[in-house]
């Protein structure tokens, strides 16, 4: 049995999550009461719930573009890109993976 995978090397998006040294004890208490992070994050949730059905439109529109002319459009590409790593962004938040608020951002 061979336990040598390789795996391709260049992905189009690198997600990393460093290990933090020391985290906040005020967020790892909200991290007991997830309700109230839940509640801090309702304005992301209700930006992710929107751009998330922009994302279905979005899809779909990249899967007609790449079937007909062999190209995923750079500017879909980089609205999905983006909506994922803010979505990452949010749940490492939620889950107490770092102690840095997510940004309102897709970069």
């Amino acid at each position: 049995m061979n336990n040598n995978i390789q795996t391709p090397v260049n992905y189009p998006i690198k997600i990393e999550a460093q290990y933090p040294e020391k985290s906040s004890r005020f967020l790892a208490f909200l991290g007991i009461t997830m309700l109230l992070k839940f509640i801090i994050l309702i304005p992301h949730l209700i930006a992710l719930w929107v751009l998330g059905i922009i994302g279905c439109f979005a899809s779909w529109f990249a899967f007609w573009a790449v079937l007909f002319t062999g190209k995923y459009p750079r500017s879909l590409f980089n609205f999905i890109a983006g909506f994922l790593k803010w979505q990452v962004k949010v749940n490492a938040w939620f889950y107490s993976l770092t102690d840095k608020y997510p940004p309102f951002s897709l970069h």
